[in-house]
C-alpha cells in the first residue's frame, strides 16, 4: 500500500512539473500567460455566439441562441485543440524520457489535462457574463452538465491516445487532422440537438461519445427546455475501446523512440 501511494505522489508531481513547464513553453511569463487558455475558446465561442444572434435571433426553439452556442462550441474547441495538440507529441518531450518516472502517456494526460482546464475556465467564465445579461440560465443540474463534460473529456483523451504514436508512424497524420477535426463536427452535436433530427440519425448518432456528452451537457443546463438523448453505455464503450487500442500503440512507440 505504500509503494502504491508514494507511486502515486511520485507521478502527481510529475504531472505537475510537465504541466509548468509546457505551459512556459507555450504561453511563456509575459502578459497573460496560461489565461490564453481561456482566453482562446472564450474568444470563439463569443464571436460564433454573435454571428449565430445576428443570423437567427436571440432564440432558437425555446432556448437563448448565445448560449445554445457557446455550450457547443467551447467543447468543440476543447475537442480540436487537444487532438491537435496531440501530434508528435512524443518528438517535442523525447528528451524528458531520460528521467525513469517519466512516461510517454504523462504527455498526452497533460496536453488534455492543460486544454480541459483552459476550456472549463472559459466555460464558467462566459456563463457567468451571460448570465448576468440573462442570456445564460442558471444550470437546471449539475450533475448532468459534470457527467456531460467526464464523457467528452473520456472521448478526447482516448482518441489523442490514438494520434499521438499514430503521428510518429507517418507525417501524414499531421497534416489531415485538421480536416478531420472538422468533418467530425456534424457528429459531434455541436449545432444541433439530436431531438430536432429524423430517428435514423438519432439511433446513428448514439455511437458518438461527443454527442451524448453533449446532450448530457445542454440538458444540465437547459433542462426541460429540450429533450435529451443519450446513451452512456456505447459512449464509455466507444471511447474505452479507443484508447486500449492506443495504449498499445503507444506501447509498441514507446520501444522505437530514441531517448535524447
Amino acid at each position: 500500500m505504500k509503494r502504491l501511494k508514494d507511486g502515486l505522489r511520485i507521478q502527481m508531481l510529475v504531472v505537475k512539473a510537465l504541466m509548468i513547464r509546457e505551459l512556459t513553453t507555450r504561453f511563456g511569463r509575459e502578459n497573460i500567460g496560461f489565461l490564453w487558455l481561456m482566453a482562446e475558446p472564450l474568444m470563439f465561442a463569443g464571436l460564433v455566439g454573435l454571428v449565430w444572434t445576428l443570423m437567427k435571433g436571440t432564440e432558437m426553439h425555446g432556448i437563448s441562441v448565445v448560449a445554445f452556442v457557446v455550450s457547443g462550441y467551447v467543447p468543440l474547441t476543447f475537442f480540436r485543440h487537444g487532438v491537435s495538440k496531440s501530434a508528435n507529441i512524443f518528438v517535442a518531450n523525447g528528451a524528458l524520457l531520460y528521467h525513469r518516472q517519466v512516461k510517454i502517456l504523462d504527455f498526452i494526460f497533460v496536453r488534455v489535462l492543460i486544454e480541459m482546464i483552459g476550456s472549463m475556465m472559459a466555460f464558467v467564465f462566459i456563463a457567468v457574463i451571460l448570465g448576468y445579461f440573462e442570456l445564460f440560465p442558471m444550470p437546471h443540474d449539475l450533475g448532468y452538465l459534470l457527467a456531460g463534460w467526464g464523457i467528452y473529456v473520456l472521448f478526447v483523451l482516448s482518441i489523442c491516445t490514438v494520434i499521438a504514436p499514430l503521428s510518429e508512424v507517418s507525417e501524414l497524420v499531421e497534416k489531415l487532422i485538421p480536416v478531420t477535426t472538422y468533418i467530425a463536427i456534424p457528429f459531434s452535436g455541436t449545432f444541433n440537438l439530436v431531438s430536432w433530427l429524423a430517428p435514423e440519425a438519432r439511433s446513428f448518432l448514439m455511437w458518438s461519445p461527443m454527442v451524448s456528452g453533449m446532450e448530457l451537457m445542454r440538458y444540465g443546463i437547459f433542462g426541460s427546455a429540450m429533450q435529451p438523448y443519450y446513451d452512456i453505455s456505447k459512449a464509455i464503450t466507444v471511447s474505452v475501446c479507443f484508447l486500449a487500442i492506443g495504449l498499445l500503440m503507444c506501447r509498441r512507440i514507446r520501444r522505437t523512440l530514441v531517448i535524447g
